[in-house]
């Protein structure tokens, strides 16, 4: 099998990111030529070059680990698994995160939208699912599109399911991933069940960003969603979760969630 070189790995970011190899030069504070020489593998990039471009690149962490191996480089981060015991501080702090802001939904995924963490908010939501989509790994963008998941119960389904799935070709567009292309192209091929009345239009209501409008138990709640990064990630599994907390859209959510949290 072969292996790609560096050269050619960075050729294919710079590519991907639509840019000459001029401007990349005037990015890294480098020259096209000496671009040009690293991408035909006619020039070395030493160790901090290839971070450089990576980082001008906007690589993820997980692929400037490969940028480093092609160019004969020991990986930079590391990639702890969430339940490692060095990752203690990091999981109670999540945990910490979520249970403060309950009664309101709140979770953490990772770059396959697998969720990893959710608090008492969340689980409400997805009372009454079958069990074959609470199996493990809880999959956050399955559960929401699945016609046996929290689809049947959104009564905006055709905008938030547009809003998702946007977000989804984003993040392929910046990231090689199968696993999230595969994933991509299984919801997006899920029938989008139709609800009673979905014809009729609704009471314009203004809203501050495009709400996910779910049902449970009769009431109908209006929530935007936030979604949090951490900033200066050193881990790769740290640089690839995502805090996503639901806040209440109007009034009349934050009352009925006060109503019945524990």
């Amino acid at each position: 099998m072969t292996t790609a070189t560096v050269g050619a790995l960075l050729r294919t970011w710079r590519e991907r990111r639509g840019i000459s190899q001029l401007e990349l030069a005037g990015r890294a504070d480098s020259s096209s030529r000496h671009i040009s020489f690293v991408e035909t593998g006619r020039s070395r990039p030493s160790e901090e070059m290839v971070l450089r471009l990576a980082d001008r690149l906007d690589v993820p962490m997980r692929d400037r680990n490969a940028l480093l191996l092609a160019a004969g480089y020991a990986p930079r981060y590391a990639h702890t698994p969430l339940d490692d015991p060095s990752m203690g501080v990091l999981r109670e702090g999540l945990e910490r995160l979520l249970t403060g802001y309950e009664p309101y939904p709140a979770l953490v995924v990772d770059a396959r939208y697998d969720v990893v963490a959710a608090n008492r908010g969340v689980m409400m939501l997805m009372e009454g699912l079958p069990e074959h989509l609470l199996a493990g790994p809880l999959n956050a963008m399955r559960l929401t599109l699945h016609p046996q998941g929290l689809a049947p119960r959104i009564h905006n389904l055709r905008e938030w399911r547009g809003h998702l799935l946007a977000q989804m070709e984003r993040q392929i567009a910046l990231v090689r991933s199968a696993p999230l292309r595969a994933l991509y192209e299984e919801v997006a091929a899920y029938p989008v069940p139709e609800r009673p009345g979905d014809s009729e239009p609704e009471e314009a209501v203004p809203y501050i960003a495009l709400p996910l409008r779910i049902e449970h138990d009769g009431h109908l709640l209006s929530f935007v969603s936030s979604i949090s990064t951490f900033n200066t990630p050193m881990d790769v599994t740290v640089a690839e979760l995502a805090i996503e907390t639901l806040l209440p859209a109007d009034p009349a959510t934050v009352k009925y969630l006060r109503s019945v949290a524990p």
